[in-house]
């Protein structure tokens, strides 16, 4: 009689994402010298940086400012890093990267009960949670009153300037770092909670084998021809327009673009207890700003306080080259570019782009005196900007269904440079508020 042999988990999925065919990410993937820059980072290819690698550019970027921010010197303990970005990542429910960083949490010599709940940490670490909701949620409420009350309680307690601006970069970098997890559909890791059984994937879970976005049920192919053909010929139109609206008529623009009423998508299941032992207020979430009855809050203007001109220096004077670390990432995701656009080539796609980015700051009430917000409204239709609001804001809520709805004949490598600078936009306001309140509290 034989022996039974050993039971070997099967990956319930095969490749990274539930939205884009892994043989879209290998056809379309990088050059070996980048994959050789990501494995000596990172010490594995995850699925994270497999779905980036069709932006080779931008991954290096990122995955010089992540190893900064992890492994190099800086004033917070490695240990604290991955949990910060753990209790971070919770608040986006994204088991993706609570159980990465958990693991990295324990490797650099964590203690195992600080996975248990906020209330066995340090006391400094404690002291996050509120900055962390408002960062995640609604950073516009931040204020030099919350900087204040971390840097200056007792001695077990206080935070320095250089920590509170690691630790704040590192909760800006997880939020939109869970953003773009959602946003690309990525599946577990083989090694994670979900991620492999002992039997072998259902048929159902093979992914379609298609090089675009597929069309939803109701739609048809000409539409989305239609649908392209009419977002070349507004993007022309606007590079080509001359005519300038007054102030008053830009500031009407920006408020009628950030108070319109886009439904986000159904709300999934209930999180894994995994993460729901690590958040505390769960019911906190992002609020449009316009609530009937309520107040607005009010808007920044980018004039007032941006990143060129404020946050840059302040963010390389207290915790030394990452400020030019994320201004490289900036700098990379707005430029980047294939002059290309669904079937077309040699587009320029510059007018797109811009429109993305001012729109997703205005979904976080900051304006630019000097940019028409009537743009927004011409080049993104509805259903890409309730992708773009549900991946800023409710990123746990991201479905396939409303990443299909929208260019269903563009490239998957375009959506993922959608989430590329939905990721990028969303970090650098976040952080913007809670720089200039921290400005403020030291002048």
């Amino acid at each position: 009689m034989m022996e039974r042999g050993v039971e070997i988990p099967q990956a319930l999925a095969s490749g990274p994402s539930a939205f884009i065919p892994a043989q879209v990410i290998l056809e379309e993937g990088p050059d070996e010298e980048v994959l050789i820059e990501a494995f000596l980072s990172l010490g594995r290819f995850d699925h994270i940086t497999m779905v980036m690698a069709l932006h080779p550019t931008y991954l290096s970027c990122f995955l010089r400012t992540q190893h900064a921010l992890l492994e190099l010197d800086g004033p917070l303990p490695r240990p604290w890093r991955h949990y910060i970005v753990v209790m971070a990542a919770a608040r986006h429910q994204c088991s993706y990267l609570v159980q990465q960083h958990s693991a990295g949490f324990l490797e650099a010599g964590g203690e195992e009960s600080w996975l248990e709940g906020l209330q066995n940490t340090h006391p400094k670490i404690r002291c996050l949670h509120t900055l962390n909701k408002l960062l995640a949620h609604r950073p516009w409420l931040i204020t030099q009153q919350h900087i204040q009350e971390l840097v200056c309680p007792g001695a077990d307690a206080r935070w320095s300037l250089a920590e509170l601006i690691h630790a704040v970069v590192l909760m800006t970098h997880s939020h939109s770092l869970s953003s773009f997890v959602w946003g690309c559909g990525l599946h577990p890791e083989p090694d994670h909670v979900g991620g492999h059984a002992f039997c072998p994937p259902s048929p159902s879970n093979n992914m379609p084998q298609s090089t675009h976005s597929p069309a939803p049920e109701d739609g048809k192919p000409e539409d989305g021809v239609t649908e392209v053909e009419v977002l070349m010929k507004r993007m022309v139109e606007l590079q080509q327009q001359e005519e300038e609206c007054s102030q008053e008529e830009m500031i009407t623009r920006f408020e009628r673009e950030r108070s319109e009423s886009i439904p986000t998508a159904v709300v999934r299941g209930a999180p894994s207890d995994l993460v729901l032992r690590l958040v505390e207020d769960a019911e906190f979430i992002y609020e449009d700003f316009s609530i009937r009855g309520e107040q607005s809050p009010p808007t920044m203007r980018a004039q007032d306080y941006s990143w060129e001109d404020h946050g840059f220096s302040l963010v390389n004077r207290l915790l030394p080259d990452m400020g030019q670390l994320l201004e490289e990432k900036f700098q990379v995701v707005c430029g980047l570019t294939y002059n290309r656009m669904a079937m077309h080539k040699d587009v320029d796609t510059y007018t797109l782009r811009k429109a993305l980015w001012n729109y997703i700051h205005c979904l976080y009430g900051i304006r630019y005196d000097d940019y028409d917000y009537g743009e927004v409204n011409v080049l993104l239709e509805r259903g890409l900007k309730m992708f773009v609001k549900t991946v800023a804001c409710h990123p746990e809520q991201t479905t396939e269904r409303v990443y299909s709805a929208y260019w269903r004949l563009f490239r998957h490598s375009e959506k993922v440079h959608v989430n590329l600078l939905l990721m990028e936009a969303r970090l650098q306001a976040a952080l913007l508020y809670t720089l200039r309140a921290v400005t403020r509290y030291m002048t």
